[in-house]
């Protein structure tokens, strides 16, 4: 639930937030924000979904730890304190365990 609330949110939030337009800017990806935005609430309703066709949420929950991944990856690259990676960090394992727990099932 963790991470479809959390998805869901930031995902409408690449979409209308002049603030998530200017973290994007600074990320140096200004590119990406939409396209980001998109996967984040396809993410979120594809784990949803996948509550019903297990597939579904293994995918949905494996692109979302891609991503934060990579999100965590940016952080260091534009040299942010380690602290501002961490909610990325713990999203990657949240969904990284959700992916594990989809394949023991």
């Amino acid at each position: 639930m963790v991470s479809v609330v959390s998805f869901g949110f930031y995902g409408i939030s690449c979409f209308s937030s002049n603030r998530m337009q200017l973290e994007f800017e600074r990320y140096k990806v200004p590119q990406l924000r939409q396209l980001t935005g998109g996967l984040q609430i396809a993410g979120s309703l594809g784990i949803v979904a996948g509550y019903w066709f297990r597939p579904i949420l293994a995918l949905s929950a494996g692109g979302l730890m891609l991503m934060m991944i990579y999100a965590v990856i940016t952080r260091f690259r534009i040299r942010d304190p380690f602290y501002a990676a961490i909610p990325a960090f713990s999203l990657a394992l949240v969904n990284a365990y959700i992916v594990f727990t989809a394949f023991r099932n």
